[in-house]
C-alpha cells in the first residue's frame, strides 16, 4: 500500500511539501488532559492574537485561498486550519475526539497548516493524491448519502471511493479515525511559504507526540517533486 502524488498535482502546485507520519500498533483509546492543555492553551493564544478579519490575512492561509481558488474551489469552502480558527474566533470550543485526531488538530493551530489522517485498515488500495474527474463517489464524515467531487476538485482517493475533498475541506466517513483505530496514514501539507524544512520539523513533532501519548511505531516522511510516493 501506497500513498502517492499525481504528477498534474505537482505540475500545478510546484512548492506543494507533503509530510507524511505512517504509525502502527498504536493505542489511540481513552483521553489524555496534557493533550487537550497543549489544545487550550493554542485556542488561547489564537483568541489572544488574532481576529476574524485579520485572521485571514495570514501569508500561510492566503496560499490555501489561492489554491482553492485555482481549482474553482468557491470562497466559500476554506481549508482545514482556516476553519478551525474561523471556528476558534467565533467562540467554539475544540472537543475531544480521540488522542490521534487531538494531536493534529493542535498542530494545525500551532503551526498554521492543514493535517488530517486516515485509519489505514480501512483503506482499499492506495491513496492518491490527484484531480478529480467528476464521477468518483464520496460520503462525507457523519453522513450516508453518496456525493461526488466536482471535476478538476483536488482529492485524495483509494480504490474505490474518495477520502478528502477540497484537498483538506472535508473527510470520507469510511477511513474516519476512532479509538479503535491501530493503524493510521496522517499528513501535514504545507504549500510556500511554508517550507520543506518547516514540514519537516512539524512531523517529526508529530511522530514525538505520538510516540508519547499513543506509543506504536512511527515512521516520518516528505513528499514533494523529488519524492512523490512512499509505503505506507
Amino acid at each position: 500500500m501506497k500513498l502517492k502524488i499525481d504528477n498534474k498535482i505537482l505540475e500545478q502546485f510546484p512548492s506543494l511539501n507533503l509530510g507524511v507520519v505512517v504509525v502502527k500498533g498504536i493505542d489511540n483509546a481513552g483521553e489524555n488532559p496534557e493533550i487537550i492543555s497543549l489544545l487550550t492553551e493554542q485556542m488561547n493564544t489564537i483568541k489572544t492574537k488574532y481576529n476574524l478579519e485579520n485572521f485571514k490575512e495570514l501569508p500561510e492561509l492566503r496560499a490555501w485561498q489561492e489554491a482553492y481558488h485555482s481549482f474553482g474551489a468557491k470562497a466559500k469552502y476554506t481549508c482545514s486550519v482556516e476553519n478551525l480558527y474561523r471556528m476558534i474566533l467565533e467562540g467554539v470550543q475544540l472537543h475531544h475526539i480521540n488522542k490521534l485526531v487531538d494531536i493534529y488538530n493542535y498542530l494545525s493551530l500551532k503551526h498554521l497548516v492543514p493535517v488530517g489522517g486516515d485509519d489505514t485498515d480501512k483503506i482499499d488500495g492506495d491513496i492518491v493524491l490527484r484531480l478529480a474527474n467528476g464521477d468518483e463517489p464520496f460520503i462525507k464524515l457523519g453522513a450516508e448519502e453518496v456525493d461526488h467531487p466536482k471535476a478538476g476538485e483536488v482529492i485524495y482517493i483509494d480504490d474505490k471511493e474518495v477520502l478528502c475533498r477540497r484537498w483538506n475541506w472535508r473527510e470520507c466517513d469510511k477511513s474516519k479515525m476512532t479509538e479503535q483505530t491501530k493503524n493510521a496514514t496522517l499528513v501535514v501539507e504545507g504549500l510556500s511559504p511554508v517550507s520543506k524544512e518547516n514540514i519537516r520539523l512539524i512531523v517529526e513533532e508529530f511522530g514525538q507526540l505520538v510516540k508519547k501519548f499513543c506509543g506504536g511505531e512511527i515512521s516520518i516522511h516528505v513528499l514533494n517533486v523529488e519524492n512523490k510516493e512512499v509505503e505506507i
